[in-house]
């Protein structure tokens, strides 16, 4: 155990301070409904009890269960707040007078339960941390399936996506978690048994949600998501207490990839180890100042090794460091690794005592790691490193590395320069100085040229310095001879000194180069999330991020959105478009590519397997909603993103543009729902408003109609009887139009209020056919009810406003001499009993574009058309439908050769089990049954 960091101390007593005043939050956890977390919970609480705490259940759901309900009993249970939602009268958890109460321990069941509207907070785990802030510990539960990062996982596993969520970080942020599980067999037998639902529930259940398959996938999920917090739960301990051994608790493999020709094989075989083993692991490189220097081959080799283990599920990382093993090591010890994977070195010889292998210094090293070493088998593909082709590869690769690191000519004159002058200015004082302080100069001289030339200038001038210095100031002088072997000594020293600061200062050039490039990318980092952040409109978030990524990588960008057919089009920022050069060209813009990428929302383009053919990498804008489009990238440099480390970064910058641009969408949903809900307001309070003011005189007009016709004399006479009877019948027909409105905007206030009563269906059709027969004319009308027909709960007057809109909507749309027909029949749904009715006609039927919206407010069939009608008329009939627990459809009925017969109209209602009759004589008059029947 190492000493701790004075400044980590100092964090972890503040964060323990803050801890000690705020509550705790154990939450049990499990797989499924029914694995017994709220027993589980109720007995922890109970425990707590025992010991002397004030315990308190704030609100608890036994769901029928007896044994769950059985621990409720001595508990002190709090009342439910009631909250009035939409003329209905709600229960939810009080958390005012929990707060006011104040126990040691509250229960709260169900953390993931969306509250009320009209609730202080949306959502229950809300209410728990507003609990925890004011010192209440609180046990709670809470399923895998709630967990929004495995939200979507759940729903491909089951067919079922749950709209109740949680943020994983409220999992991670608790103080206990209790996973509470189950195997599937006892859970299926549970369930059989009727402890987790009713017996009804249970069976539809058993065929959905809860088969094996689903359970055992849900249990893996929760075992592991339980073990990933318990892992990062001992990697925080070690930190804290600053234990730099490894806590072998669960495997973790880190493979060492080095610029070798055996990189890919040692990837290949740590995969199949990490498989083997079920285990995470990691592809580490370490950069050292030496390896920097390799040419760009070997360094392509590198990252193509790196990306390769990317692709076989590998977490990839490049380190910085002077020592390779040092890094390694650390990194490893950070990480919590179990194990070690590297390559064996075939170093014989001299090259073995100047250098020792990589492979020997790291399992010196190693301490607590397992160290496994593998030889590459790579066949005939790579010579033996003991083989003249392999020697000669290595001295290619050395030149090259040389030539690409050497400096330019002036350099070297450069150089050649400052030691004359440190010669001139040694000489001016050298009568004043010992020639061990002209030696100072030389240095000087040496430091500034590696520093400002670099490497080759530096040595070259060190050399430069020993034989100016041996040649005009040792004794004697202008000769190269010396007299005093002493000075032997003073020139190896001057110039192994001189050596060692020109290599150390290049060293620290480099690395400085490195670290300020490092620091301007996070810098361009921060800065794009500061200014996307602020960005309100979306063309200010697509120049924020063209002109962040152009600077960061010296690319040429371009964005594309999509349109409102999903068709990816480039978006300009015109801002930027005047004085920016970073646009990427058109010529070398592929839509198309750009369009897959959207569509499959995967990269493509130069770099992936995808298309590499493509001039640019394309890049899916993903946000946790959906893709938001797609960023292409064209770099100046075709290697700029081949480091892994870039190609996170620019897939960091791609998911914070994605981030913003789902935001700002939102923000333009939120507003525009915010005016459609005002004007819909409004509309509704000016529809009521006009409605209850035009029906007392359109009554009045239909009276006055009425005792007109009925009149005798001179109003009677034929000339003005015709005037009357088009009065009355539009008097009529407007009538309706304002009792569609009234029903409508008592329909969408939440008004609508139903009066069931147990009801043959043939009453409620034979008096809507009463109503309408004037609006029929002369269409016949044909009634099949078969005689078996249950009883049906219903509103009566309702449904025969159901089935008056529905003829009226026949008469509308159909000839004069069309015919109707109303049937109905039994029908099982899901398991349940229901009663289908059809009304079909033998007119022209539907248009295509309105089968799937014939039912949405305000929607005619024919926008420009005679017939009289505002579009209320079936929108009031799924209202209808719907309160009575049923579905509303429509379609067009066709014959064998696809010809449109007409249209078809149904709707569905629930079949309950109707009360005992009482006993009646067997009279055949009573009990004889209705038949079909024809009414025109």
């Amino acid at each position: 155990m190492s000493r701790p960091d004075p400044d980590q101390l100092l964090d972890k007593l503040q964060r323990e301070e803050e801890q000690r005043q705020r509550g705790r939050m154990k939450i049990f956890f499990g797989a499924s409904a029914g694995v017994g977390k709220t027993y589980a919970m109720l007995q922890a609480a109970r425990r707590r009890l025992d010991e002397g705490d004030d315990v308190v259940v704030g609100i608890v759901e036994t769901h029928g269960r007896s044994e769950t309900a059985a621990l409720l009993e001595g508990l002190d249970v709090l009342p439910r707040a009631t909250i009035g939602y939409r003329e209905r009268t709600l229960t939810e958890f009080d958390l005012d007078a929990a707060l006011a109460r104040h126990p040691q321990l509250i229960l709260v069941d169900e953390l993931a339960h969306s509250n009320v509207p009209g609730a202080r907070h949306l959502k229950r785990w809300q209410d728990v941390y507003e609990l925890i802030d004011a010192g209440i510990d609180v046990y709670t539960t809470v399923n895998v399936q709630h967990l929004e990062s495995l939200n979507d996982v759940v729903g491909q596993i089951t067919g079922i996506r749950v709209f109740e969520t949680v943020p994983d970080r409220v999992l991670d942020s608790a103080d206990e978690v209790t996973l509470v599980d189950l195997p599937p067999e006892e859970l299926l037998e549970r369930l059989g048994q009727g402890k987790v639902y009713m017996p009804q529930q249970a069976e539809r259940a058993v065929h959905n949600f809860f088969r094996k398959g689903n359970l055992i996938a849900l249990r893996e999920l929760a075992l592991r998501r339980t073990a990933d917090r318990v892992d990062a739960q001992m990697r925080e301990y070690r930190a804290d207490r600053s234990i730099a051994h490894i806590w072998q608790a669960r495997e973790r493999l880190l493979v060492c990839v080095g610029p070798g020709s055996d990189a890919p094989a040692l990837v290949r075989a740590a995969a199949r180890l990490a498989a083997s083993l079920t285990a995470d692991w990691i592809a580490a490189y370490v950069e050292t100042p030496r390896l920097q220097k390799l040419p760009d081959a070997r360094r392509e080799r590198t990252m193509q090794a790196l990306k390769f283990a990317t692709e076989l599920g590998a977490e990839t990382v490049t380190l910085a460091g002077d020592d390779a093993v040092a890094t390694l090591i650390g990194y490893a010890q950070a990480r919590n690794v179990s194990k070690l994977v590297a390559g064996t070195s075939a170093r014989r010889g001299l090259a073995r005592l100047v250098r020792r292998p990589f492979s020997e210094r790291l399992a010196e090293r190693a301490g607590d790691l397992d160290l496994t070493l593998i030889r590459a088998r790579e066949g005939a593909r790579h010579a033996p490193a003991d083989s003249p082709d392999a020697a000669a590869s290595a001295w290619r690769d050395a030149l090259s590395a040389a030539r690409e690191q050497r400096s330019p000519p002036r350099a070297y004159a450069y150089a050649v320069a400052i030691c004359a002058t440190a010669t001139l200015i040694a000489s001016a004082v050298s009568d004043r100085l010992d020639l061990a302080n002209l030696v100072m100069l030389y240095l000087l001289g040496v430091v500034f040229t590696a520093v400002r030339l670099g490497r080759g200038p530096g040595v070259m001038l060190s050399f430069l310095s020993v034989a100016a210095f041996d040649f005009f100031f040792v004794p004697p002088r202008m000769s190269l001879s010396v007299s005093d072997t002493q000075y032997v000594l003073t020139f190896a020293g001057m110039l192994l000194t001189s050596l060692v600061i020109s290599h150390l200062t290049s060293s620290l050039r480099r690395e400085a180069r490195v670290a300020e490039k490092r620091e301007r990318r996070t810098s361009a980092m921060y800065a794009m999330a500061g200014e996307l952040g602020a960005a309100l409109a979306t063309e200010q978030i697509v120049g924020i991020g063209m002109r962040h990524v152009s600077e960061v990588f010296r690319a040429q960008v371009a964005m594309l959105l999509p349109d409102s057919a999903d068709k990816v089009r480039q978006k300009l920022d015109t801002t930027a478009a005047d004085s920016a050069t970073f646009l990427l060209d058109a010529k070398a813009l592929d839509t198309d590519v750009a369009q897959w990428v959207y569509d499959q929302q995967k990269p493509a383009g130069r770099g992936t397997d995808t298309l590499p053919a493509a001039a640019a990498l394309y890049l899916p804008l993903r946000a946790p909603m959906r893709t938001r489009g797609v960023l292409a990238v064209l770099t100046r440099d075709p290697a700029e993103l081949d480091v892994p480390e870039q190609k996170r970064m620019l897939d960091t910058f791609a998911a914070q543009i994605a981030l913003a641009l789902e935001r700002v969408h939102y923000v333009d949903i939120a507003r525009d729902a915010l005016v459609s809900m005002e004007s819909e307001r409004l509309r509704n309070s000016l529809l009521s408003a006009v409605s209850h003011d035009l029906r007392t005189p359109l009554t009045a007009i239909v009276g006055f109609a009425s005792m007109l016709g009925q009149s005798n004399g001179d109003v009677r006479s034929p000339a003005n009887a015709e005037l009357i009877e088009a009065i009355h019948d539009e008097s009529l027909r407007m009538t309706s139009i304002v009792a569609n409105v009234l029903d409508m905007a008592r329909l969408q206030a939440g008004g609508l209020r139903l009066n069931r009563q147990w009801t043959l269906l043939e009453e409620t059709v034979g008096a809507a056919l009463r109503a309408c027969r004037r609006m029929l004319g002369n269409r016949a009308v044909d009634v099949h009810l078969p005689a078996d027909l249950p009883l049906v709960q219903l509103d009566a007057v309702l449904m025969e406003r159901l089935l008056s809109n529905l003829l009226e909507n026949a008469s509308k749309y159909t000839p004069a001499d069309a015919r109707l027909a109303i049937g109905a029949e039994r029908i099982d749904i899901d398991g349940k009993p229901f009663v289908r009715v059809t009304i079909d006609d033998t007119g022209p039927g539907l248009p295509p574009a309105m089968v799937d919206r014939v039912f949405e407010t305000f929607t005619r069939g024919e926008k420009e058309s005679a017939q009289p009608g505002i579009g209320l008329g079936l929108s009031i009939c799924r209202a209808i439908v719907e309160a009575h627990g049923g579905t509303i459809g429509a379609a067009n009925r066709a014959d064998e050769g696809g010809r449109v017969e007409g249209a078809r109209f149904w709707f569905t209602l629930p079949v309950d089990a109707p009360p005992p009759a009482p006993a009646l004589e067997e009279d055949p008059a009573v009990l004889e049954p209705p038949v079909s029947k024809t009414t025109t």
